[in-house]
Parts: structure tokens; sequence; C-alpha cells
């Protein structure tokens, strides 16, 4: 479970050699989400204001996000993206 960001308690990470779609998972003390980095579709539960924070994260780090599922896909090192400020 290779951690690529962490804010506000949020701990960002990608599997490697992970299933598509293009995915990357969030994890709040005890909630976890799957979210798709193309569209954005959530599977999971998370409270509302976390969620949001990791949707608006996305959104801004979408390149980086695909980037780096990529280099998970090759089996190669994950570059950090920036948190959520």
């Amino acid at each position: 479970m290779p951690t690529i960001s962490r804010f506000f308690g949020i701990i960002i990470f990608m599997n490697y050699n992970d299933h598509m779609p293009p995915h990357f998972h969030a994890r709040y003390q005890d909630q976890e989400v799957t979210v798709e980095i193309e569209t954005g579709v959530v599977q999971g539960k998370m409270s509302r204001r976390a969620l949001r924070m990791v949707l608006d994260w996305s959104e801004k780090y979408q390149p980086e996000l695909l980037m780096n599922w990529e280099r998970a896909r090759a089996r190669r090192p994950l570059q950090s993206v920036p948190p959520l400020v």
C-alpha cells in the first residue's frame, strides 16, 4: 500500500498492479473509499466532509494520479503528490 499523499488525517494510496479502471484508495479513520481517477466515481463510504476533500484533491491532481497509476501498473516507484492545503 504505497502512500502517495496525506492531508487532514486522510491517507491516499495506490496498490501495485491493481485492477482497471485507474483508481486510488483513500482512508480516513476507519472509513475507506476507492475513487476512479478519470470519472470521480466513488465506491465505499466516508464522511461527507472528508470525501469532499478527497474529490477536490483528486480533481486538482488528476494528471499526477494518472502518471502514478501507470507507474504502479509497471511496478515502478510512485511519486508523492502534494497534499490538499
